[in-house]
C-alpha cells in the first residue's frame, strides 16, 4: 500500500489535533459527547443545506473534527464541471431527467468518496435527502451504497426508510421532525420493520433555515413547537419506549452559542444541529458572494414565505425574493397545472409550480437555489436560519466555529 504524500499526512495530522483539541474543550466546558453510530462524536451537527452548501469540503472538514458532516443531496452535478456541462443543454423529454437524475446520483458518490477521504476516518459523514423530492429512494439507495455512515430525512416523514435501507443494518436513519406527535408515529411504524432511528432531530420551524416543519405558514409560530415543550415530551416518549438511552435527540434551530447547547442538554437533548453558521464557514461549499450575503443579513432582511414544496420556508429578501413577494398573489391565482416541468429537471414530487398548487409556491426552487450556489445576487433563493451568527457577519474557518461553541462565553468550565 502506498504511503500518503508529505502533505496529506501533515493534514490528516493537523486535523487529529484539531479533533483532540476540541475534543478536550468539550470536556473541560462540561458539555456531553453525542454518541452516534459507534462513536463518540463533538454534540454539534452540521445540518443538510442544498442546492450544493453543504457539498463534500463542508461536510468532510465538520467530520475531520470529530462531529458529523453532511452532504445534501439535491443537484449536486453543478459541483462537477463534466456532469454540469453534459447536462447543460439538453432537449426537453423524460431522457433528459433520466440523464440528470444519472449525474446527480453520480455527484452525490463522488461527494461522499471525497467527504471521507477529508474526514480521513474522523467523525461521521451524512447525506441529507428530502423526502419531497423525485429522486428521494434513489438517492437515499445510493447514498448508503456509497459509504454514507447515515442518511438524515427531512421535508416529510420517512416511513418508508427502513425498507429502502434494509441491506444496510449498520447505517444510521435519522428522521427530522418537529413534534412529539412525529416521534411516536416514526417509532410505532418503524418498530414494525424491526429498525429504530440512529438518531432523531428535532427542528423549530420558528428559528430553522429552508424548508421548515410547520404544516402552514400561519403555524411556524405555534407555541407547541417551542423546545421547552418538545424536547421533554420527546423524552418522555423515549422513556416509555424504552428508547432513551439508545436514541439520542439533537435540537436544531436558533442554537448559536455554547449557552444554548448547554440549555439543549438540560432539556434532554444529546447535541444540537446547525446550518446557517456552517454555510457562512470558509470551507461552505457555496459561492463566497452566497456566505456574504447570510452572513450580513439582519433580522429585517429575512423573509418566511410558501415554498413551490408546499412547505413554509425562510431565507433572506434578496432582489428576487422581494419581486417575488410583490407578484406572488397574482401567480397564485393564475396558477394552473402543466403538461410537465418546463425545465426538465422535474425535481419535486409535487410542485406548486408545474401542478398548479394555488396555495403554495409559484416559482423553479432548483433554478433559484442553483442561481444562489454561484453567488448570483438577482437571481439567487438565499435560505436562510433566524437569529444572528456566532461571529455576526465574519467569515471564519469550521475550527473557530467549534471552538466558540464549545466554549462558555466566561471562559471558565461550565458547572
Amino acid at each position: 500500500m502506498l504511503s500518503a504524500q508529505p502533505s496529506n499526512r501533515l493534514q490528516s495530522a493537523t486535523a487529529d489535533s484539531s479533533a483532540l483539541a476540541l475534543w478536550q474543550m468539550m470536556e473541560q466546558s462540561g458539555l456531553r459527547a453525542l454518541a452516534l453510530g459507534g462513536r463518540q462524536l463533538l454534540p454539534v451537527v452540521q445540518g443538510g443545506m442544498g442546492v450544493g452548501v453543504s457539498a463534500h469540503r463542508l461536510a468532510g472538514t465538520v467530520a475531520s473534527m470529530g462531529a458529523m458532516g453532511t452532504i445534501a443531496s439535491v443537484d449536486l452535478r453543478h459541483h462537477h464541471p463534466d456532469l454540469a456541462e453534459c447536462t447543460r443543454q439538453l432537449p426537453m423529454g423524460p431522457e433528459s431527467k433520466e440523464t440528470i437524475d444519472a449525474a446527480n446520483l453520480e455527484a452525490l458518490r463522488r461527494e461522499i468518496a471525497q467527504a471521507k477521504a477529508i474526514a480521513a476516518g474522523r467523525g461521521l459523514i451524512a447525506v441529507n435527502v428530502m423526502k419531497a423530492l423525485n429522486a428521494y429512494a434513489a438517492s437515499v439507495r445510493t447514498a448508503l451504497e456509497a459509504g454514507a455512515d447515515a442518511v438524515v430525512v427531512g421535508a416529510g416523514l420517512p416511513l418508508d426508510l427502513p425498507d429502502l435501507a434494509r441491506d444496510f443494518p449498520a447505517a444510521g436513519l435519522v428522521p427530522i421532525l418537529s413534534d412529539a406527535r412525529g416521534v411516536q408515529l416514526i417509532v410505532r411504524k418503524w418498530e414494525r420493520k424491526q429498525r429504530m432511528p440512529a438518531a432523531i432531530v428535532i427542528e423549530h420551524p420558528a428559528h430553522a433555515g429552508g424548508h421548515l416543519g410547520a404544516t402552514r405558514l400561519g403555524d411556524v409560530h405555534d407555541g407547541r413547537f417551542e423546545f421547552d415543550v418538545v424536547l421533554p415530551a420527546v423524552q418522555d416518549f423515549l422513556r416509555g419506549a424504552g428508547l432513551e438511552r439508545t436514541v439520542p435527540v439533537i435540537a436544531a434551530g436558533g442554537i448559536r452559542s455554547f449557552e444554548d447547547i448547554r440549555r439543549m442538554q438540560s432539556l434532554g437533548a444529546a447535541a444540537v444541529q446547525m446550518g446557517t453558521a456552517f454555510a457562512v464557514t470558509e470551507e461552505g461549499d457555496a459561492h463566497r458572494v452566497f456566505k456574504e450575503v447570510l452572513a450580513g443579513a439582519r433580522s429585517e432582511d429575512i423573509v418566511e414565505f410558501q415554498s413551490v414544496a408546499g412547505l413554509p420556508a425562510r431565507a433572506v429578501r434578496t432582489a428576487w425574493m422581494q419581486g417575488y413577494l410583490k407578484v406572488e398573489s397574482t401567480l397564485k391565482a393564475a396558477a394552473h397545472a402543466k403538461a410537465r416541468c418546463a425545465k426538465k429537471f422535474d425535481c419535486l414530487v409535487q410542485c406548486g409550480l408545474r401542478d398548479g398548487l394555488a396555495d403554495w409556491g409559484q416559482f423553479c426552487i432548483d433554478n433559484q437555489l442553483v442561481a444562489a450556489l454561484r453567488g448570483d445576487l438577482k437571481k439567487g433563493l438565499f435560505f436562510r436560519g433566524a437569529g444572528s451568527l456566532p461571529f455576526g457577519d465574519a467569515i471564519r474557518p469550521v475550527r473557530d466555529l467549534f471552538e466558540r461553541l464549545l466554549t462558555p462565553a466566561s471562559g471558565t468550565a461550565a458547572a
